[in-house]
């Protein structure tokens, strides 16, 4: 994730020349209305701009670049990577769009609330930040993906933990949103025991929204009868509501052989009581004709790839000895990997997807 910090002069100057926002009287406007305060530095400090908007979607259009060659990412919310850092040319400003989910909590869904309003930090190696506009998004138009799933994919609060889903954004252009409901610690089980979460994201779900499902790592004494039916569960919950269940089987841990490969057990999720995770996400998948992300091969593979030394960039080794959790760099690794497979799988129409 681009690494947060003041606008330079260069920055500051565009921003002083074009800015344009949101004041809270503007937010019942229809959508596609301008939502602008006018020229200025009102709503940006240090490279962190605040709209003060009510919880929902939001098309945010920025335009990067200037005088001098530039290079600009955009996180926002919960440290969530929604632009990834583009290089401008002198000169050659560009314009890229994105759309964003706010919501209190605006992180893990059993978190703090954070802060109301949506938050955009400015980074990257040279920022250079032209204008910025945020629109509500229209409804019928947006697609949105829900995520339900744990720590190895939520948006997590601190460096330098990181969630996929927190870095799925960046590789979906305007026009679809991530509402990222994972939270840490949960299994099938508890997420839909806790009020907070599978009952609280399921009448949300619209009319042919995306509802990404993984739950494993936590299903740790979970026997294989009641992870299937949990399974089939939340999938039922979201045919319910009109939504597109998509199981996802879970990342694998950093466990190694001797001869190199993954270690069968602990790094490919077969719990204590011998329940083979994935291929019961699998076989779920097949008997209730649910799209499967098979996200334990596509990640299995990689890791094996980059050897025992070359993986732990992925994960938190140096940082945490830490061998399921990932880092920045392996959550948009692994980010990648789904990008992949909803445009493989025509989930995600390709005009969406960066």
């Amino acid at each position: 994730m681009a690494k947060r910090l003041s606008i330079t002069l260069l920055a500051a100057l565009t921003l002083a020349a074009a800015l344009s926002v949101t004041p809270a009287h503007a937010r019942t406007q229809q959508p596609g209305s301008g939502l602008g305060l006018g020229p200025g530095l009102e709503n940006c400090t240090d490279g962190a701009c605040h709209f003060d908007v009510p919880p929902g979607t939001y098309d945010v259009r920025v335009r990067l670049g200037g005088a001098e060659a530039a290079s600009t990412a955009i996180s926002g919310e919960t440290r969530r990577t929604l632009l990834a850092e583009t290089p401008t040319g002198a000169g050659e400003p560009v314009t890229r769009g994105f759309t964003v989910n706010v919501r209190t909590p605006e992180g893990e869904p059993t978190g703090p609330d954070g802060t109301a309003g949506l938050d955009l930090v400015v980074g990257g190696s040279a920022p250079a930040l032209a204008d910025i506009r945020v629109t509500p998004a229209a409804g019928r138009h947006t697609r949105q993906i829900f995520l339900v799933g744990d720590s190895t994919v939520c948006d997590q609060p601190g460096d330098p933990y990181s969630g996929w889903g927190q870095q799925l954004p960046q590789y979906l252009r305007r026009g679809v949103s991530v509402a990222n409901y994972a939270d840490s610690g949960e299994s099938t089980v508890t997420y839909l025991a806790d009020p907070r979460l599978f009952a609280t994201v399921q009448p949300l779900i619209r009319k042919g929204d995306l509802v990404l499902v993984q739950l494993a790592h936590n299903d740790k004494q979970t026997d294989e009868p009641t992870y299937r039916a949990n399974l089939e569960t939340l999938v039922a919950g979201v045919r319910e509501k009109g939504g597109r269940p998509v199981l996802v089987t879970p990342i694998v841990r950093r466990w190694f052989n001797s001869d190199g490969t993954l270690n069968n057990g602990t790094a490919l999720l077969v719990n204590g009581l011998g329940v083979d995770h994935p291929a019961v996400t699998r076989s779920v998948a097949a008997a209730r004709d649910v799209p499967l992300i098979d996200l334990t091969t596509r990640t299995k593979a990689l890791v094996e790839s980059l050897g025992v030394e070359g993986s732990k960039a992925l994960y938190l080794y140096d940082e945490k000895r830490d061998n399921t959790h990932t880092s920045a760099r392996g959550a948009t690794a692994y980010a990648g990997l789904v990008r992949d497979e909803l445009l493989a799988q025509g989930l995600v129409p390709e005009r969406l997807v960066r």
